[in-house]
């Protein structure tokens, strides 16, 4: 991991090198959730989501998606599926000029396949992005719908998070008097 000072920011952060990130849910945050989503055709952008990707873009940080997939280890998709699903959700975000840096995902489910440290509410997607891309964790946000997402967040070192109830537009309203 890196180097911290007191204020837990990484030596690289402290000379402006570090990246600032918003780290987003996938299911019930970008797409509405209508149970484990693996398919192009039934996957539907969430209301707002590309309003708020611009906002965030615009306010200096850098779009990850973290999402659990355990679809995959119950076999109702495959991962050569969700790669396919998720290459085509980025195109459909290039298109509106919003670039996805990255997505992680958690293919496991504990029941299934035993205990991992991708799985949120652990942190290990958000810690292995934070390490490949030079991310300022503590200058970072994540956007979720469950409270798993908070607390995979919480644990990584993040300090501000957004929980999704009904609207994007109130996440919108909230990071607008939070940042500008």
């Amino acid at each position: 991991m890196y180097e911290r000072d007191k204020s837990r920011r990484c030596v690289g952060c402290r000379k402006g090198a570090c990246v600032k990130a918003a780290f987003l849910d996938r299911d019930g945050v970008i797409n509405e959730d209508f149970g484990y989503v693996g398919k192009i055709e039934d996957f539907k952008f969430k209301e707002g989501i590309f309003e708020l990707l611009k906002l965030l873009e615009n306010l200096g940080f850098t779009l990850f998606i973290v999402t659990n997939q355990s679809g995959i280890a119950r076999g109702y998709y495959s991962e050569e599926g969700f790669y396919k699903l998720t290459e085509w959700m980025k195109g459909q975000f290039k298109k509106e000029g919003i670039e996805i840096k990255d997505v992680r995902f958690c293919p496991h489910h504990p029941d299934i396949t035993g205990e991992c440290e991708c799985r949120k509410p652990k942190p290990g997607m958000i810690l292995d992005l934070a390490k490949v891309y030079n991310i300022d964790l503590k200058n970072s946000i994540m956007i979720g719908d469950s409270e798993r997402d908070i607390e995979a967040a919480k644990q990584a070192g993040i300090e501000k998070t957004f929980k999704v109830k009904d609207s994007l537009y109130d996440i919108i309203e909230k990071i607008k008097k939070e940042f500008l």
